[in-house]
């Protein structure tokens, strides 16, 4: 852990990845490893406990030792429909989220989050690139639970909008733009290989 209040984390892979031809994005192979072993190995060290939040492939990501979590809303409803079903599920008062297919993402990313969290105050901090807004790599109070609850209810399915309407603490990563490279398509896919440069990771 990198921060002085317990952080708990989700990995959020329940997506359908329709731009590429429907695969499971969190279990492409990337330089000898899936996609999601490499947002472990740098997500897993920052938070504890570790949850992933998958709609498929439930044995297989199971084995890699961590809580996995369904969505309830639905099959395949979307990001914040995993994350509700986290936050529902977290044992720790703050739960930080992170996609998984970013294996760019930085090594004290929690921590910057959580330096500009304040208890009591602050419902969400969210990564913010130097250009736009990252929703889906924040740091999030249990608080806004019922609130997102409310919103799935009411058929909300834009994460931008739901976490604009928690005002939240915009926290400066415009010197790792390429921690928010997500993978969408074949192209990505590449560019992300190139910026790994393949190094070997446990």
């Amino acid at each position: 852990m990198t921060t002085d209040t317990e952080v708990g984390g989700v990995i959020l892979a329940g997506g359908q990845a329709r731009r590429l031809g429907g695969v499971d994005k969190g279990l492409i192979k990337l330089c000898g490893s899936t996609m999601i072993e490499h947002s472990i190995h740098t997500f897993a060290p920052q938070v504890q406990p570790l949850m992933i939040s998958a709609n498929r492939n439930l044995a297989h990501y199971r084995a890699f030792g961590f809580e996995v979590i369904e969505d309830r809303f639905g099959s395949f409803e979307g990001p914040l429909a995993g994350l509700w079903r986290a936050l529902e599920a977290a044992r720790t008062p703050l739960l930080a989220t992170l996609p998984c297919d970013a294996p760019l993402a930085p090594d004290d990313f929690v921590a910057r989050l959580h330096s500009h969290f304040i208890p009591g105050q602050t419902l969400a901090a969210i990564a913010h690139d130097g250009e736009r807004l990252q929703p889906l790599f924040g740091l999030f109070s249990r608080e806004v639970l019922a609130g997102l609850a409310d919103f799935l209810e009411q058929g909300g399915r834009k994460v931008h909008d739901w976490v604009r309407s928690l005002d939240p603490v915009r926290v400066d990563f415009s010197d790792c733009v390429e921690a928010f490279r997500n993978v969408n398509t074949p192209e990505d896919l590449a560019a992300i290989r190139d910026k790994i440069q393949c190094q070997t990771r446990p």
